[in-house]
């Protein structure tokens, strides 16, 4: 019967109760410095009721493999990551990890499960996949039973394993009743169930509010049914979830003490639910943006805290930062591009610096352009067919092969494959029926902004950029000058074949001798270079019904060792249809459309305005021209 007839003095329950909140607020702050809240709830935006889907409670069981190991798994979901602990040496890992995730009806549902083998000394490797829309697992498996899924091969989308995962749901007034059962267990010192009234005011007391004093005694006195002193957690759980939704009675977090707005109680209980869930159970640990840093574990940890900005989203994911975060449209993940650290430092040397950028002038430009030469007809040989497999290797987890239209074995050159085609209907194209829908020219990791000077501002940092430099001297810029912009980056991984964005008539090509520097967000976010108006490109000019002149630039980079294009001037196309490739290398296409002649995605805005690229694919919606606004499917 509880602890009401206990000798422990009021101050010992304190005690124990101020014990149980430091253990909950210590395990929250073992996360990366940097990193927000570990639940991601700290710098979420305010959920509406109406958008709010519930708590998912996600636990990854176990797995099933084909050779033994030690195993971990990672969770990726929206912009954060959570992994488990490493399992001993097995064929069969045991996990039982759990993680409570925010659901809205508007927002990510996709979550993706990768397993990691980690015996490697340098770094952890990626064994297998699977992805859960959690919305539609909990409609279709509502008890949370325990359900099998296929992991796949990155690469080959083969089956490598099974992975055993459980999911369940709480509705709001679920969530309302466990968020209360939770706070009321902590000064349940027996653990027994049942609270006495002096326990139930110890806690009414730590909120600090004048409410909590008033409203103690009447809504203890409302469970206790019987009289006799003592009520269980259960029923007056039931009683706060209605007085806290009637007038709010907590108006800090008990775990991390960040002050909730009292007049959206929506999201303060949102915010408590998972701050309690961060210290307690088999908890998946959190703090990371993508699945390959959480796979890392504590050594990339102690990376971090020597250089925080190494993983930053947005301002510091080009410039300084040694590894590149985009953001996925259709799982609206974060995941990381994979780029060797050599590279990487020696890009920062040259591009962030007066001192690189003046070696560069001195006769390094000939040099890339020699190097891209060579590289180009080197790909092009036979032997450069021995360097595919270690290519997939290194991106087995972005580049699928079940798309391409041809097996490996089909590829007699590396440059074959790196203009491979793909299989019919593998890029759906939105809207077919609408000329008025422009779309996605390439995969790429995509940058969008309804104006030039929104360019500049958030992406482009090269002081000498502009329209008419872009463009070239040949071409009549004047119609583009205050349009606006979307820059397509294609990395090595990336299907090389480009599309056009519009449906109409290519009126020319204009060819403008340039440079190959590097298109990498480490380049392009130097003020010291100005790489889109320096290195080569051809500008082709399309002339639309819906969108008006399209001005689309292909533009060369290190190691492209040639822009091919499949059209020529007077043809009509449709937009989806092929413009051309770029052989071996990195390379980006921009795409400007005159003032107010296209409302491009909401999305893409936002996410650009964050400086956070957006992993997108040939065909998906990019914008709609004026005043025809209507959206159709980002996917189909």
């Amino acid at each position: 019967m509880g602890n009401g007839n206990s000798t422990e003095t009021k101050e010992s329950r304190r005690s124990k109760m101020r014990q149980k909140l430091q253990t909950f607020s210590s395990r929250r702050r073992l996360r990366r410095p940097g990193s927000g809240s570990v639940s991601g709830l700290a710098s979420q935006r305010s959920v509406s009721q109406e958008d709010f889907a519930g708590i998912a409670l996600l636990t990854l069981i176990g797995a099933e493999m084909k050779f033994k190991d030690k195993w971990l798994a990672c969770v990726s979901f929206g912009e954060q990551t959570f992994r488990t602990g490493i399992s001993d040496s097995t064929d069969k890992p045991v996990w039982s990890s759990e993680k409570k995730l925010l659901l809205e009806k508007n927002g990510p549902s996709l979550a993706r499960i990768s397993v990691f083998e980690t015996n490697r000394l340098s770094k952890n490797n990626i064994i297998g996949y699977c992805e859960l829309d959690l919305l539609e697992f909990v409609v279709q498996e509502p008890d949370s039973t325990c359900k099998s899924f296929d992991l796949l091969d990155p690469t080959s989308s083969n089956v490598v394993g099974s992975m055993f995962i459980s999911c369940s749901v709480e509705d709001p007034v679920e969530t309302e009743t466990c968020f209360a059962k939770r706070i009321l267990s902590i000064v349940d010192y027996n653990e027994d169930g049942h609270l006495s009234f002096s326990e139930f005011s110890d806690l009414m007391n730590a909120f600090g509010n004048l409410v909590a004093s008033k409203k103690k005694e009447e809504l203890f006195k409302a469970a206790d049914l019987n009289g006799d002193g003592v009520v269980t957690i259960d029923e007056l759980a039931a009683l706060l979830a209605v007085q806290q939704e009637k007038e709010p009675i907590i108006n800090n977090c008990p775990v991390c003490g960040e002050a909730l707005q009292l007049s959206d109680k929506l999201n303060a209980m949102i915010h408590m639910t998972l701050c309690f869930d961060e210290g307690t159970g088999n908890q998946m640990t959190g703090g990371f943006l993508t699945d390959r840093q959480a796979s890392y574990g504590w050594m990339f940890k102690l990376s971090e805290w020597t250089h925080l900005s190494t993983y930053d989203v947005g301002l510091n994911t080009g410039s300084s930062a040694s590894h590149i975060v985009v953001i996925d449209r259709k799982t609206k993940r974060l995941v990381e591009e994979l780029i060797d650290s050599k590279i990487v430092m020696s890009m920062r040397a040259i591009y962030q610096s007066k001192i690189g950028l003046g070696l560069m002038d001195q006769g390094a430009k000939e040099i890339l352009q020699n190097l891209s030469e060579k590289q180009g007809k080197k790909m092009n040989t036979a032997e450069s067919a021995q360097n595919i497999p270690s290519f997939l290797e290194f991106f087995k987890d972005q580049i699928n092969m079940a798309e391409v239209k041809y097996p490996l074995d089909h590829f007699k050159t590396f440059n074959e494959f790196f203009i491979r085609e793909l299989k019919p209907g593998a890029r759906p194209i939105a809207c077919t029926d609408r000329d008025d829908v422009a779309v996605s020219a390439a995969d790429c990791r995509l940058m969008a902004f309804q104006s030039v000077d929104d360019s500049t501002r958030f992406w482009i940092k090269g002081r000498k950029f502009s329209i008419k430099g872009l463009l070239g001297k040949d071409v009549d810029s004047d119609a583009f000058l205050d349009g606006s912009l979307v820059i397509f980056r294609l990395a090595p991984q990336d299907y090389h074949r480009f599309h056009s964005p519009v449906s109409g008539v290519i009126e020319k090509f204009v060819d403008v001798p340039g440079s190959l520097y590097t298109v990498n967000p480490i380049a392009v976010n130097s003020k010291y270079c100005n790489v889109f108006t320096e290195n080569k490109r051809t500008v082709v000019m399309i002339s639309t019904a819906e969108f008006g002149k399209v001005a689309f630039v292909a533009i060369g980079a290190t190691m492209v060792g040639s822009i091919t294009f499949v059209r020529k001037e007077g043809d009509h196309i449709k937009k989806g249809d092929e413009l051309g490739y770029f052989s071996f290398g990195g390379s980006t296409v921009i795409c400007v459309f005159e003032k107010d002649s296209i409302k491009l995605d909401e999305d893409l805005l936002a996410n650009s305005a964050r400086s956070l690229e957006t992993l997108v694919t040939v065909g998906m919606q990019l914008g709609v021209s004026f005043p025809k606004l209507e959206n159709c499917s980002l996917e189909s």
